[in-house]
């Protein structure tokens, strides 16, 4: 498995106890008759500013719950074993941001359910894995793509009715824009290419590389042209005064080997 990579107990810890919550909310609701989608985001209304808090945390029937709860448990494990510095930070950050959005864009009824911050993990999962080039989370972001790309068409104006209300296409698409900007927000020095060779720094020149000057335009090796310095030794240096050389004879009495 990658160095950069590892399996903890919150991979699976954290979505479980997110999904579980939600359906314990859920199961309050119905067990003493509560009514918690007025606790949801009222787009331009100061009351409706408690849901930028809440509405993830609201559903409108188990149809809906159950519809959440599974792209939550996948997105939220993964969001984990691969962004453990920034899981927090997105699942929180990205709760009250699509919040807002939604509060300022959003029609005049009460929005609430998870499928905002799910368009927040499949928006920064897939945008961050293209961002940082790294193999495996771009791998991660053409899964999420394949997965859940349907999701898309979802974050726009559409009559469609799901359970005989109308889909949130405004969290959706704040959820969405939220993800990309926490993207651009949170780096991942973590998944940074370590520079070994000169040539790939951003501003490396190659017309100043010794070794790149031996090739032309088309790639083909050439002899560099002979430099200033090469043609002064081209010259040498001669001396007036006469100098006498003597032969030394060898006269050591040493035995010659035998043959």
């Amino acid at each position: 498995m990658d160095k950069h990579f590892k399996f903890t107990n919150s991979v699976v810890g954290l979505p479980l106890f997110f999904v579980v919550f939600l359906w314990v909310i859920y199961w309050i609701e119905i067990r003493f008759d509560f009514d918690f989608a007025q606790n949801g985001i009222f787009p331009r209304t100061f009351s409706g500013l408690q849901g930028i808090l809440f509405s993830p945390f609201i559903h409108s029937d188990m149809n809906h719950l159950y519809n959440n709860s599974l792209p939550l448990l996948v997105l939220l494990a993964a969001l984990q074993f691969f962004y453990a510095n920034q899981s927090v930070k997105v699942i929180g950050l990205g709760i009250l941001l699509s919040g807002m959005i939604t509060w300022v864009i959003g029609r005049e009824n009460y929005h609430i359910g998870a499928s905002g911050l799910i368009y927040v993990l499949v928006s920064f999962i897939f945008f961050k894995g293209i961002q940082t080039k790294y193999y495996r989370l771009v791998a991660l972001s053409l899964a999420v793509i394949v997965v859940y790309g349907g999701l898309v068409w979802y974050v726009f104006p559409s009559p469609e009715i799901s359970g005989g209300k109308a889909i949130s296409w405004e969290g959706h698409l704040a959820g969405f824009l939220t993800g990309f900007i926490l993207s651009l927000f949170y780096k991942t020095p973590e998944y940074r290419k370590l520079i070994k060779y000169d040539w790939e720094n951003p501003d490396f020149d190659s017309s100043e590389d010794k070794f790149m000057q031996r090739f032309d335009a088309n790639g083909n090796f050439v002899n560099l042209p002979p430099s200033e310095e090469a043609e002064d030794l081209s010259s040498y240096y001669s001396s007036d005064f006469p100098v006498d050389y003597k032969i030394i004879l060898n006269n050591k009495n040493e035995s010659k080997p035998e043959s």
